[in-house]
């Protein structure tokens, strides 16, 4: 039991970086890690020890997102009323941080299936065949939505197309 509670608690920081990078909202990714936390611990008779905490938790940290986004859907779209700005805004000045705020949005653009993959492995750091597991599909599936959601990007960022090498005899 401690065990379990050990290793769901060392998950945590890293449910949260996900969290945040999926919902782009601090108290929608605390609410969503409280309530992945809660589903997890409530029913951990559940947890088959044939793979780690860690991914079992991902998955339902990614089931719970899913259900959100599809009851977002059904609700319609609010918007914050902090975030309706009257006055102009201006960009700031750090290339740096325009390029990443350009890149997020970019990222946000992407469907929900390369987005979840990519964040994983980018964010999170989580090898292929983990991503794969915690999405629930086969390796080839996950890494064929990587390679279409970094060709998006790229589109997306203006960045160059990677160079095409060729073969001197």
């Amino acid at each position: 039991m401690s065990d379990f509670l050990d290793q769901v608690e060392a998950a945590v920081p890293a449910l949260r970086r996900y969290a945040r990078a999926l919902t782009r909202n601090v108290d929608l990714a605390d609410d969503l890690v409280q309530d992945c936390l809660e589903r997890a611990i409530s029913r951990r008779g559940l947890f088959r020890p044939s793979g780690p905490v860690r991914a079992w938790l991902f998955t339902i940290l990614l089931n719970l997102f899913r259900n959100s986004v599809r009851a977002d859907k059904r609700r319609g779209q609010t918007v914050d009323i902090d975030s309706m700005v009257i006055e102009p805004s201006t960009p700031a000045p750090q290339p740096g941080h325009i390029a990443l705020a350009e890149m997020a949005r970019a990222i946000e653009t992407l469907p929900l299936d390369q987005k979840e993959a990519l964040l994983l492995i980018v964010l999170e750091g989580v090898s292929y065949a983990e991503a794969a597991t915690m999405l629930g599909i086969p390796q080839g599936t996950l890494m064929s939505r990587l390679g279409r959601a970094r060709a998006a990007l790229r589109t997306l960022t203006g960045m160059p197309a990677e160079p095409h090498l060729r073969t001197v005899k």
